[in-house]
């Protein structure tokens, strides 16, 4: 038997394009450091880990004693909170840390186990502390107020303190809280199930793609293939992968019932009329805001259907299906960019923001807070992970592809944001909503869209950027709307007394999906669209997390407009808005930065821009010579 090199596989491109390093199949542990992310800014090494944790371990076990007569003085309260504060921070810092390494290798045992760890730490410690909502409620509005006049380190806490008065409504009492809290052991688990069956334990379909090359159908793998020139192809990966998760569809939907079910208790224990009610309340949010996306969205459902239209005349296709519409249509080809590429792009992208965010752009390329490449048993997708009192860490899958490089601007967006929050927030309040944690990621990615259709005449260029875009922006807005209104259906049907069986969130499914991708009236042909889509969105386990997408990317649409045509003052605004944090109630922190999100019409704004940016591209694509237009779909 030949014994195969371990390196990596290599991706090449046309004439002229670089050479991307694909990991995907190679193991953790050989890939090339410098492709990585450096963990020891956390931890020098997991025996630091354990020291610290160890430490915050013995540390929080004995609380108790430490916070006797807590309530009894200004001086007192604040000791109270400053201990809360820091241990909390530590206890995230060994979180994060844990699930670093184990996001890298989902098969890496001994990062599980210290997660498991940590968790169990975090739930004995916010039981532990579980008092202080109900013992300042206790004390009162206005000694609490008094104290916080009169004592200058309380000052930080002043806001979530004043957020602990307003919720006395929902707020249980000490031994309820204990009982509540116990339930932190468990609550992750349907998410993590279901994390974990789609991307560890279901094992990957296997297909033969039209040019007889093989592929083990992972979720990297389907992302690589599914926007395939190949008609066939993409129709086969499509269906193979979707079809491979349907015979666990049940497993999947008593899993989102355990979760909605979860939710609902909580919200009912907590004393709120609705699951949609508690997630908004802490953010002091109408519900309003959330019925306002939903029905703006839906009375302006065209623009998308236009841009299908054009799409299915451009790939040259006699119908429009579903894994159709992310294929890249435009006739220029679709080149890769390096990772030097994508950094370079981002750094000229975001050269409105000033010097500073700059300098801190560099600091996260330049100090390996990126984690660049796929390899084998790398959870999927992307993200940024903030950690205070050290610095954030990026995860990508890239592979090159320009909506990567949007990827990589949106996600140093989220980490910028971070940067900002906890160089001038304190603990207690550097952590910020996610209503505002999606606009400084997407806002990244209106400032890239605008930086290379300015910088280019050629309109191959500009079909294929305006695609992206608008690609993003259907993901962000339409897409997550829809995930929006599933999301309230599920939660809805939990809390009428029913539950979630896989043919009921099968049906509502694909009722939504017909609607928004305008199937009856002839845009998307439903052949090969998976009904079971549902299982794969992780979001759901999160309450009412989806429309936020939406919501930043509204709010990050006008910011960018501003900061565009206004300049300086409205960059400080923006600037101002990242380094608020968690502040303020995010409403008040929009209203500070220029927007005010309480109203349809920033959503109905955005929407119209989208409505002029597809124009702009029918338009371009109608002006090609007819032989620059010919359908590219295979």
């Amino acid at each position: 038997m030949l014994a195969l090199a371990a390196g990596p596989v290599v991706v090449s491109g046309r004439a002229g394009e670089p050479e991307i390093p694909d990991f995907s199949e190679t193991p953790r542990s050989e890939v090339p450091e410098q492709f990585t992310f450096k963990l020891d800014d956390v931890f020098k090494d997991k025996d630091a880990w354990r020291a610290e944790f160890e430490a915050v371990k013995n540390q929080c076990d004995g609380i108790a004693g430490t916070l006797s007569g807590w309530d009894s003085s200004a001086e007192k309260l604040a000791a109270a909170l400053e201990l809360d504060s820091s241990l909390s921070e530590r206890l995230s810092r060994l979180y994060a840390y844990a699930r670093l390494i184990n996001d890298m290798d989902l098969s890496d045992a001994e990062s599980t186990a210290m997660m498991g760890e940590v968790s169990a730490v975090r739930v004995a410690f916010a039981t532990e502390m579980s008092f202080i909502d109900a013992g300042v409620i206790a004390l009162g509005e206005e000694t609490v107020r008094g104290w916080i006049d009169s004592e200058p380190r309380l000052e930080p806490f002043r806001f979530p303190l004043e957020k602990i008065l307003l919720s006395s409504d929902h707020v249980l009492t000490e031994a309820e809280q204990t009982i509540v809290s116990q339930m932190g052991l468990f609550v992750r688990t349907p998410g993590k199930v279901s994390g974990l069956l789609n991307d560890v334990d279901i094992p990957p379909a296997e297909i033969v793609l039209t040019d007889g090359t093989p592929v083990t159908l992972n979720r990297s793998n389907y992302l690589k293939h599914r926007t395939s020139r190949i008609a066939a192809d993409r129709k086969l990966v499509n269906e193979a992968f979707w079809k491979n998760l349907e015979p666990f569809q049940n497993s999947f939907a008593a899993l989102l019932d355990g979760e909605m079910k979860k939710q609902v208790a909580t919200a009912r224990i907590h004393n709120f009329e609705s699951c949609l009610e508690a997630s908004l309340f802490d953010n002091d949010i109408d519900p309003e805001v959330y019925h306002n996306l939903i029905s703006t969205v839906r009375a302006n459902l065209e623009p998308l259907h236009r841009l299908f239209r054009l799409k299915q005349k451009m790939l040259g296709l006699s119908s429009l299906h579903s894994y159709d519409t992310i294929v890249p249509a435009s006739p220029a080809a679709q080149r890769k960019y390096s990772f030097d590429e994508a950094r370079e792009l981002v750094l000229s992208a975001t050269e409105p923001l000033g010097e500073d965010y700059r300098t801190r752009l560099l600091e996260a390329f330049d100090g390996r807070w990126v984690d660049i490449y796929p390899n084998e048993g790398k959870q999927s997708g992307a993200y940024s992970m903030g950690i205070y009192g050290a610095h954030p860490y990026i995860k990508l899958n890239y592979t090159g592809r320009l909506s990567e490089v949007s990827t990589l601007a949106h996600e140093l967006g989220h980490s910028m944001h971070a940067v900002f929050s906890n160089e001038t927030q304190p603990f207690a309040t550097a952590r910020y909503p996610v209503f505002i944690a999606e606009i400084a990621s997407t806002f990244n990615e209106v400032l890239l869209l605008r930086r290379i259709l300015d910088s280019t005449d050629d309109d191959h260029l500009k079909l294929q950027l305006l695609e992206g875009f608008l690609h993003r922006m259907r993901g962000l807005i339409y897409h997550q709307t829809m995930y929006a209104e599933f999301e309230l259906a599920m939660h809805e049907k939990v809390e009428n007394g029913h539950s979630l069986t896989a043919d009921w969130l099968n049906d509502t499914y694909m009722e939504l999906f017909r609607d928004y991708m305008g199937a009856d009236d002839g845009v998307i042909a439903l052949e090969g669209t998976s009904a079971v889509a549902w299982s794969a969105v992780p979001h759901f386990f999160r309450p009412f997390y989806v429309y936020q997408y939406a919501t930043g990317m509204v709010a990050s649409t006008a910011l960018a407009d501003a900061v565009l045509t206004e300049g300086e003052p409205a960059r400080e605004r923006y600037l101002g808005l990242l380094r608020s944090g968690g502040s303020k109630h995010p409403l008040d922190l929009l209203k500070d930065a220029g927007i005010d999100m309480s109203q349809p019409a920033p959503v109905l704004a955005t929407l119209e821009q989208f409505d002029s940016l597809v124009t702009e591209m029918e338009k371009i694509y109608d002006g090609l010579p007819a032989e620059e237009k010919q359908g590219t779909s295979m």
